[in-house]
């Protein structure tokens, strides 16, 4: 059937598998043949295994694009996607905190919740409810 050619402990060995079935194997090693039961490995899945990474919270347009700026200065959440203000959470002098919800976008016939990327105060809020916004359009400045 398959033959080989094997190194073992630094000695050179001829090894020839001449049948197999189940897991009872006739091979001939050097010349010498032996029956050998054969210890199969347990299957591994193909599937993928998913990995969710912890969300953070994020209204950048671009993931390479910093996600938050230097305390004590002003942050604008911008809108990930284009789409229509549905609902503003927030109004201007409010204080938030990470995480929390901003505004509602639909967008693609989905709505997606837009959460503040860094706690602070609201100092501008710049979108009001049935705007229109494209991507990376500036919705609320935090400071």
């Amino acid at each position: 059937m398959r033959d080989y050619k094997i190194k073992i402990n630094g000695n050179d060995y001829q090894v020839a598998i001449k049948e197999a079935e189940g897991n009872l194997a006739e091979v001939e090693v050097n010349g010498t043949r032996y029956s050998v039961e054969i210890e199969r490995p347990v299957a591994q899945v193909k599937t993928p295994k998913l990995v969710q990474v912890a969300a953070v919270p994020s209204a950048d347009s671009h993931q390479a694009v910093a996600k938050t700026s230097a305390p004590g200065s002003a942050s604008a959440v911008k809108s990930p996607l284009p789409g229509v203000i549905l609902d503003v959470y927030v109004k201007e002098g409010e204080a938030v905190t990470l995480g929390q919800k901003l505004v509602m976008l639909e967008a693609m016939k989905m709505e997606n919740s837009i959460e503040a990327d860094r706690a602070g105060k609201v100092t501008a809020v710049k979108v009001k409810k049935g705007d229109s916004v494209l991507e990376g359009a500036e919705l609320v400045t935090i400071s």
